[in-house]
């Protein structure tokens, strides 16, 4: 082939094609790995565009650094050009946001040419993922103890007697740690420490308070979180 023909698609010399071949078909075998844990954790109420998004996603991002290899400046110029690009679907579930990263990382490493590390990795994604996959585990479930409870409440809320006795009723101990504006005076949050019995009291107190007019959200956390 002439010269002035085969220089234009020239490579870098330290990225053959055979090496190219077998890091797209790992990542090809990653990313359907990934797509497998994804279906596996989720269940039947997975979307197949999704699932596929995942495998595809792995695989373009390895092409990426493939191309970039050790070039800053190609680097600068490819996030230049995918900046463009804006994307109007929203993951609304954030365990979905999650294996969209895990996807980009194993693509990433994959092209680096660390296939050892997704390998070593998935596995523990995969537990991970099915631990947490169906709620809270019951080993996280809320003890008796000391929790934080934080109420949003309208600017105008005049019920706060109303609210101290759901307070009184309801927790064994109390006292205010704080009152702050927020959304920017849109509503005013009230921090106490509070003593509860545990899960069921915690979801009767917020149930309670959430009926009290004027009253915006309602969080217990535990204390110290």
């Amino acid at each position: 082939m002439p010269e002035w023909l085969s220089q234009p698609f020239a490579s870098d010399p330290d990225i053959t094609v055979g090496v190219a071949a077998l890091r797209l078909s790992m990542a090809l075998a990653f990313g359907f790995a990934v797509s497998l844990i994804y279906r596996w954790t989720r269940g039947r109420s997975t979307d197949a565009r999704f699932v596929s998004t995942l495998v595809l996603l792995t695989l373009l991002l390895s092409v990426t650094t493939i191309v970039i290899g050790d070039n800053i400046a190609r680097a600068f110029s490819i996030v230049g050009a995918l900046s463009i690009v804006r994307f109007r679907t929203v993951v609304e579930d954030t365990r979905d946001t999650a294996f969209v990263i895990c996807a980009v990382a194993i693509g990433l490493a994959v092209g680096a040419g660390y296939v050892a590390l997704p390998a070593m990795a998935l596995p523990f994604i995969a537990a991970a993922a099915k631990l947490f996959g169906s709620g809270t585990p019951s080993f996280y479930a809320l003890e008796g103890g000391l929790f934080r409870l934080q109420i949003r409440v309208a600017p105008d809320f005049a019920r706060r007697d109303e609210l101290l006795r759901e307070l009184d009723d309801a927790c064994r101990e109390k006292s205010l740690l704080g009152i702050e504006s927020v959304r920017a005076g849109a509503a005013i949050e009230r921090s106490y420490e509070v003593s509860l019995a545990g899960e069921a009291a915690a979801d009767a107190l917020i149930a309670r308070l959430s009926k009290i007019e004027g009253v915006i959200s309602v969080e217990v956390v535990r204390a110290g979180k």
